[in-house]
């Protein structure tokens, strides 16, 4: 090797030296901040309520029946035709009927016409009686006869009126609105007078039955507020109160029942399921947070409250939810900051950076 060669790579490794000498460690980093919003623990009014699911049902489903024996001549309504009350359902023979009110009122004028002669003749017998060209106990019997005709019309005209409603009753008509569930005769049957015709499923005023927990029997009375909804109308809400609490517990489900009557919003049906949410009580002065502010964790249900740059994990205990807001029954105080957006990816101490604070 040449004295140039061997001054060449001294320089070379020389530089490789120096370079090595001057680049510095390089410094560990930890994982970026957690981006997260943020809001303060608050109070508020929050309603304690109870859920249920139940099922609607008619506060009544009238059979209607024959009041008077005849021949069915026509049938107007089916099963499940939707008719309102007065409307005509059927229409009965009226022949033996209308013969009958003919002569009841026959009877009722016969009996008027005598009573008109015996009213003169009684007059008359009066006006005798006074100047004594009759005797007295001859007027009497004038005054008995014409009571006796005064009763026999009475009975007369409520035979008519007896005879006129019964021809009424050849038009069976529907004594409330709602839809026709069963019907039991045909044209050309002879019915009897109590002889199931039709049966009526009401739909105007509505009870609901709804089914609840065994042990919360001794919270419910009648006058508490339950708000309904059905799936049909998910959006339309009701308002009602328990008008009744049947305390029977089933062997099945180990429940009781609620009963509450209301007015149909307009398109409910018997048989539909509907859900119940029933206000048991208030508590004015709740401490509340936003419902993503919880999350699960192996130690529970937690809230990472956030101070000086980090998330702390607190456990707490929550109670009733209310339009987003959950209430906090124990592990935070009044106006402390929580997570809110980003709180599902937070572990204790977690580095945080606040975008915006949440409402």
């Amino acid at each position: 090797m040449s004295l140039r060669t061997a001054g060449l790579l001294i320089s070379i490794l020389a530089g490789l030296s120096i370079s090595a000498c001057s680049k510095k460690p390089e410094e560990k980093r930890g994982p970026p901040p957690t981006v997260i919003t943020v809001a303060q623990v608050s109070a508020r009014p929050v309603l304690v309520t109870e859920e249920t699911v139940g099922v609607v049902d008619t506060v009544g489903s009238p059979t209607v029946t024959a009041e008077v024996p005849a021949q069915v001549e026509r049938v107007f309504a089916d099963v499940g035709d939707t008719v309102k009350g007065g409307q005509l359902l059927a229409s009965l023979n009226a022949g033996d009927l209308n013969n009958a009110q003919q002569i009841a009122r026959a009877q009722l004028n016969s009996i008027e016409a005598l009573l008109v002669n015996q009213e003169k003749q009684t007059a008359r017998n009066q006006q005798l009686a006074e100047q004594n060209f009759i005797s007295a106990t001859r007027l009497d019997e004038s005054v008995s006869q014409l009571r006796s005709l005064q009763e026999q019309r009475k009975g007369a005209q409520a035979a008519l009126n007896q005879a006129q409603r019964n021809l009424a009753k050849t038009r069976i008509l529907a004594p409330v609105s709602g839809k026709i569930e069963q019907r039991m005769v045909s044209a050309g049957d002879f019915v009897t007078a109590g002889k199931p015709l039709f049966q009526i499923a009401t739909s105007q005023n509505l009870r609901v039955r709804l089914p609840f927990p065994e042990n919360l029997v001794n919270q419910f009375r009648t006058g508490l507020v339950v708000n309904l909804s059905t799936p049909a109308a998910p959006d339309k809400v009701v308002s009602g109160v328990i008008q009744d609490i049947k305390p029977m517990i089933g062997p099945q489900n180990r429940s009781f029942e609620a009963i509450v009557s209301v007015q149909n919003p307009g398109n409910w049906a018997p048989g539909a399921s509907v859900t119940g949410t029933v206000v048991l009580a208030e508590r004015a002065h709740a401490l509340v947070v936003p419902e993503t502010s919880v999350v699960i964790r192996p130690a529970g249900k937690v809230v990472y409250v956030v101070k000086d740059g980090r998330a702390w994990q607190r456990v707490v205990q929550t109670g009733e939810k209310n339009q987003g807001m959950v209430e906090i029954r124990g592990g935070l105080v009044l106006g402390e900051t929580v997570a809110v957006d980003g709180a599902g990816y937070l572990t204790d101490k977690a580095i945080v950076k606040i975008k915006n604070a949440a409402a």
